[in-house]
């Protein structure tokens, strides 16, 4: 999607409140990755990502963002948490793995493009399918005055399934057995994937299709699949993931700070964590991943890395792997007007969703201003007194706000419920002035 950073940032700011540095900086990133497209191919060769570092506390909004750009321009996008790797053993989980992550979801991507582009087709597929299950073929000797009278009840009888009036009928299908599915744990290396994927074949074969009894409604979504297969060119799409997954990937690598060595720490060397920060490095600075697809080289995929560097710094990461996430931005603590614009203006804000889940059971629920203000100040308070877990502290405050309103909503339908700043007092007031209760509780 060719779009500008102003653009971008508009786009973002819809959900996402402040941090704009951390905004301006992503954006260019992958603007840039539009204007290398645009250059000779020798000078496309040269032009390496510029790797993002983010710096702030938990829930002021890292992940949000790469989630959100990622959503926008429709890019293969994988989250990953540096700690697990660290999880096992001496050097950790496989590492490439998160490469086998992208090109899976590259190619999920590629497909859902592709039904779409063929939505007419497939329809067209499970039509003919339902139909002859409904009116079967006549025989080849048919007469002419037969084979008029079929083609007009035909078309009567494809009307009705188009409208909808055939759904409650039930027939037998027949369906492919997807043996496929067992094989997509890409945790696994490659060697032993397909050797996996070999027991899966031999196990299968043979075995056919599968009849089931089930409504026209059933048969249309359960026949979808199969029309794909049969009209989708799987190599076709499995060219187009690659180069996808290498041109357009981005790798989220979320607490980073985790495999940080502090350089205050007893014994300089953690051979676990140093171990995983090697094991990043070629995959960051560039290599070739083999993943089920093909081989995806990881030279032109963005990496954005974050992490709240409470214990650690930036600068406790070996220096190659440091070198290679050339831009770092700081990203800011939430303040009370903040927490307030996040409650109030992002265009799926928490207030929002609150009155939507309760609009469910007929009741509209209604924050006044000095309640939503009571709500950010509160908010803010406990993460000065406790630990800052930034925005997602609301979550826990709104949900002790509401629980007597939500938990008796069915008995209040038709009605309109106010919250104003007595009920937010009355509810955390005394919690937040004893600071082991708000530990606990808030």
């Amino acid at each position: 999607m060719n779009l500008t950073p102003k653009e971008i940032v508009a786009y973002l700011d819809e959900y996402i409140i402040g941090q704009f540095e951390a905004k301006k900086s992503i954006s260019i990133a992958l603007r840039n990755r539009y204007r290398r497209l645009q250059l000779e191919l020798e000078m496309q060769e040269e032009v390496m990502p510029k790797n993002i570092l983010m710096i702030g506390s938990t829930g002021v909004g890292k992940t949000e963002i790469a989630r959100r750009l990622s959503k926008m321009m429709n890019l293969p996008f994988v989250k990953v948490e540096a700690s697990k790797y660290t999880e096992v053993g001496f050097v950790g989980r496989d590492v490439e793995s998160m490469v086998r992550d992208l090109a899976l979801a590259a190619l999920n991507l590629v497909k859902a493009e592709h039904k779409e582009k063929n939505r007419e087709g497939i329809e067209k597929y499970v039509e003919k399918i339902i139909l002859e299950k409904l009116l079967p073929p006549l025989p080849k000797g048919a007469s002419e005055d037969k084979r008029l009278a079929y083609k007009q009840s035909y078309e009567k009888m494809r009307e009705r399934l188009i409208a909808g009036d055939l759904d409650g009928l039930n027939i037998e299908v027949d369906l492919q057995q997807n043996s496929g599915e067992f094989g997509n744990d890409t945790n696994m290396p490659p060697d032993m994937i397909k050797v996996q994927e070999s027991f899966i074949r031999i196990l299968s074969a043979g075995a056919g299709n599968v009849k089931k009894e089930m409504s026209v409604k059933e048969a249309k979504e359960a026949l979808k699949a199969e029309a794909a297969d049969k009209i989708l060119n799987n190599e076709t799409m499995r060219l187009e993931a690659v180069q996808r997954a290498q041109e357009e990937g981005i790798i989220f690598i979320d607490e980073i700070d985790k495999i940080a060595v502090p350089s205050t720490s007893q014994g300089r060397q953690d051979p676990s964590k140093e171990g995983v920060q090697r094991d990043l490095l070629p995959i960051v600075e560039g290599s070739a991943v083999t993943t089920k697809l093909g081989t995806i080289d990881t030279d032109h995929i963005l990496f954005i890395a974050a992490g709240a560097f409470h214990l650690s710094k930036p600068s406790d990461l070996i220096p190659e792997l440091q070198g290679r996430f050339p831009l770092r931005v700081e990203l800011n603590s939430l303040d009370e007007g903040t927490l307030y614009k996040i409650l109030t203006q992002p265009r799926n804000s928490l207030l929002r969703q609150y009155k939507a889940l309760l609009s469910a059971e007929g009741v509209e629920l209604i924050f006044d201003d000095d309640a939503i203000l009571a709500i950010a100040k509160i908010a803010y308070i406990a993460n000065e007194k406790t630990e800052d877990i930034g925005a997602r502290r609301l979550h826990t405050i709104i949900e002790k706000v509401i629980e007597d309103i939500s938990f008796s909503a069915n008995e209040h339908k038709g009605e309109s419920l106010h919250v104003d700043a007595k009920l937010v007092h009355d509810k955390l007031d005394t919690i937040i002035e004893d600071e082991d209760s708000a530990r606990y509780i808030l």
